[in-house]
């Protein structure tokens, strides 16, 4: 016997507040994902540009949010 159940926006938004889902760390970049990344925060790569790149590439948005978070003064 096996229960299938869905997980709707607000609990998924709830389980990743209380840091309890494991996807939602970023996978590891390519090293073109990484230089893409760098080139960014550098300043390099427009805001329009960069849009483009997480729209085919989820996953930078992930990183540059980690990166962002690790940044914030404690």
């Amino acid at each position: 016997m096996s229960i299938h159940f869905t997980v709707s926006g607000l609990t998924r938004n709830l389980i990743h507040s209380l840091g309890l889902d494991h996807a939602a760390a970023p996978r590891h970049l390519t090293p073109e994902q990484n230089l893409l990344l760098e080139c960014y925060l550098a300043g390099q790569i427009p805001e329009s540009a960069w849009n483009d790149y997480v729209f085919e590439m989820p996953e930078l948005e992930r990183h540059l949010n980690a990166r962002r978070k690790l940044d914030q003064p404690h």
